[in-house]
């Protein structure tokens, strides 16, 4: 809201607990919505229905429904050809057994909607995995037993965070921990990376690939060398990369300019 101020420009907040929309109903005062929401079931029906009543949202609710789901950003990833490691789908915990044999292990089982690195577990065998599922199929949500398991990039003790807007990079970081998540949120330290043409590149087509304007690229570099998107987060939370990033960049500026052109347009 700052970078909004300081630009004199005129707006409002909406808190998403408090919103409602009526089909057919007048349309929001703004025309211009800047989703924020952190709850990807909320953030996601915001967006539909701000969009229904004529808004433009940013990221646009289907930008939000990929994003906010492991697999289907996955797809779209394997679909425009971006490397990404092996990941399989499983209808069940039993079944996810039989898919982390063919994708082998070390692997990682994650919950298909999630953020922070929450309930991310690396198995390194049958017996370990078995255990997890056990504890997965006992969940009371449906969606809960739906299994995404994903190959454990072999890695450095660090990835790389690019936020994309509008096509642009501006900036990248790497994130450490000294744990095998680097989370930010859970504790993960974050440092300015001089990022090459070639990541770079990568993440927008990441982010174009899942239709996200602003986005949060998650890129991991395996001990050869070689570069994989891990995730592309449509809700970017950029206070450990602003530090890190200095006077270099200001990310909330970018992100009000970025606003400003879907206003006049």
């Amino acid at each position: 809201m700052t970078a909004l101020e300081k630009r004199s420009v005129a707006f409002s907040y909406l808190d998403a607990r408090d919103l409602s929309v009526t089909l057919g109903g007048s349309l929001p005062a703004h025309r211009v919505v800047l989703n924020r929401e952190i709850g990807q079931y909320r953030a996601s029906y915001a967006a539909t229905a701000l969009e229904a009543a004529g808004a433009t949202v940013v990221n646009t609710a289907a930008a939000t429904a990929i994003c906010g789901d492991k697999w289907l950003t996955s797809m779209a990833l394997q679909r425009r050809g971006l490397p990404t490691p092996r990941t399989a789908l499983a209808m069940t915990p039993n079944a996810a057994l039989a898919a982390l044999d063919e994708i082998g292990y070390p692997a990682v089982i994650k919950p298909l909607v999630g953020s922070w690195g929450r309930l991310v577990t690396p198995v390194e065998d049958p017996r370990i995995a078995a255990t997890v599922l056990e504890h997965i199929a006992a969940l009371p949500s449906p969606q809960s037993h739906i299994v995404y398991v994903q190959e454990m990039i072999p890695k450095l003790d660090r990835d790389i965070r690019v936020i994309v807007v509008g096509g642009e990079v501006l900036g990248a970081i790497h994130r450490s921990s000294s744990e095998w998540r680097t989370n930010v949120a859970r504790g993960g330290a974050s440092e300015f990376l001089a990022l090459s043409e070639e990541d770079a590149k990568l993440a927008v087509t990441a982010a174009d690939a899942v239709g996200a304007e602003i986005a949060g690229v998650d890129l991991v570099v395996d001990d050869e060398g070689m570069t994989s998107v891990l995730e592309v987060n449509h809700r970017v939370e950029f206070a450990g990369f602003q530090e890190a990033q200095g006077n270099r960049v200001d990310v909330a500026d970018r992100i009000v300019r970025y606003m400003l052109t879907k206003g006049a347009t």
